[in-house]
């Protein structure tokens, strides 16, 4: 009936974006010169991967600082007690944190010339006569800026119990604990070693 030709629909060719560069022609030429990688890929591939070395390897010593310096900053751990009379190492005390009040406990002694098993011979109500490893010598301390004060220590020696509050030096591998009556001018200190 009709004499017109058939009508023919054209379709472009999608799109495609490659490195950036819109590619519409099927043309093998223009495809093949836009995968190819631009002056300088190479150089800015090699920037990428080594600022990611760089930055991973830069992290795991910060990551070693930060743990050390939480040790730094708080004196939980294990510390030789160390006498203020002769100068050597005398004893373990463990520090622990409960509820943000700091608690001091004998965990044995490091003279060979005591002997096993001592007890607070010297100490008045409950503690007396009981062992000392295991016993709270130091208690009561809290967090006041750079100390922690408002704690008592037990002198097992004599059995007494002074006011007490400690100060970390040396980046925190020491401890100055200063036992005192009333205030602290009045008193003694002792020099720790942390342990661990």
């Amino acid at each position: 009936m009709f004499d017109s030709p058939p009508i023919q629909f054209v379709m472009p060719l999608p799109l495609r974006s490659v490195h950036g560069a819109v590619v519409q022609s099927a043309d093998r030429s223009t495809v093949i010169s836009a995968l190819r990688p631009r002056p300088g890929y190479a150089l800015r591939v090699v920037i990428v991967l080594a600022t990611v070395v760089l930055t991973t390897v830069m992290l795991v010593p910060t990551q070693t600082a930060l743990a050390q310096g939480s040790k730094a900053s708080s004196p939980v751990g294990l510390w030789h007690t160390i006498s203020d009379v002769d100068g050597k190492p005398r004893g373990i005390v463990e520090i622990r944190e409960e509820k943000g009040v700091f608690v001091g406990i004998a965990r044995g002694t490091l003279r060979s010339d005591e002997p096993p098993n001592p007890t607070c011979d010297k100490c008045s109500g409950a503690r007396k006569g009981k062992p000392l490893e295991g016993m709270d010598i130091l208690t009561g301390l809290r967090a006041n800026g750079d100390e922690w004060t408002g704690g008592e220590v037990l002198d097992p020696d004599t059995g007494k119990v002074y006011k007490a509050k400690i100060k970390l030096i040396d980046g925190g591998r020491r401890l100055v604990l200063r036992g005192f009556i009333g205030f602290s001018l009045i008193g003694r200190s002792q020099t720790w070693v942390r342990a661990e």
